[in-house]
């Protein structure tokens, strides 16, 4: 199993009470280099897809966008930017942009190499899609007895 790419020290893997955005911003910085900038475009395409997106960072320095639970999370290897779909198995990709784990019963991924172009359009499309899987799957609250 590849290992995500992080530094111990970097400032990226250090909360030191930071918001998950500025993590995020941490990291696509410490990387200065092309998985950066794509991780940076993923980002902008998710936030650009659903406006409510949810930063987070979890699992000691993985960037995850949350609505009504996780859609996806953005990690980032050797020669890979890796978008994983908490929920892929269940979501339709008609332009087949999920391209790693694919054997599982939920997630699916897509893996970005250096200079691979994204489909905007049909990122944003899954990104949607998870975004009204996860609200009509959302538990209700709990009601509070008086």
């Amino acid at each position: 199993m590849k290992k995500a790419v992080t530094a111990k020290a970097s400032s990226a893997t250090k909360t030191d009470g930071a918001s998950p955005s500025r993590m995020i911003d941490g990291r696509i910085k410490e990387l200065s280099d092309w998985r950066g900038e794509m991780l940076g475009r993923i980002r902008d395409l998710i936030k650009e897809a659903d406006p409510d997106v949810v930063e987070e960072w979890k699992w000691r320095g993985v960037p995850v966008w949350e609505h009504d639970g996780i859609i996806c999370t953005g990690e980032t290897y050797k020669a890979v930017v890796k978008l994983t779909f908490a929920k892929g198995a269940a979501l339709d990709d008609p332009a087949g942009l999920f391209n790693s784990s694919l054997d599982g019963n939920v997630r699916r991924a897509i893996d970005i190499r250096e200079g691979e172009k994204i489909n905007e359009k049909a990122l944003k499309a899954l990104i949607c899609a998870g975004v009204e899987l996860n609200a009509s799957t959302k538990k209700p609250a709990k009601k509070r007895s008086t």
